[in-house]
């Protein structure tokens, strides 16, 4: 699948969230890579052979104060590589982007992994 289909597939997995937290993402940058970069598999102290397939970079809603203004966006980035290698169909590309994008606006929202699978969602 090329980037301009894996795109749409994104945005498609975006546009379906509920209206109230699509609200809640007015300054979230949500992209596309085929893999992590050097800097953030370093930051992540990604090992070789880890695939990430999504990641989340920015300051949680749950950890900012009244002076948090004026900042460059949060980034959403989804792997593309990485969930391709992992699914084969459409629609279980589809899918796997659902939740992708699903965990990674939870982390948006303060969610960790940990609460995430205690809550029984996309982990």
């Amino acid at each position: 699948m090329d980037t301009e289909q894996f795109k749409q597939i994104v945005a498609e997995a975006v546009d379906s969230l509920p209206e109230e937290f699509l609200a809640l993402l007015d300054n979230v940058e949500i992209m596309v890579a085929d893999r992590p970069s050097r800097i953030q598999r370093r930051n992540l102290d990604m090992h070789r052979g880890e695939e990430l397939l999504g990641l989340y970079e920015g300051v949680p809603l749950t950890e900012r104060h009244a002076s948090y203004g004026m900042v460059t966006p949060d980034r959403i980035t989804i792997f593309r590589l990485a969930i391709l290698d992992m699914v084969k169909t459409e629609e279980d590309i589809k899918n796997e982007v659902r939740r992708v994008v699903k965990h990674e606006v939870a982390h948006h929202f303060g969610i960790s992994d940990e609460r995430l699978e205690e809550m029984g969602g996309p982990v």
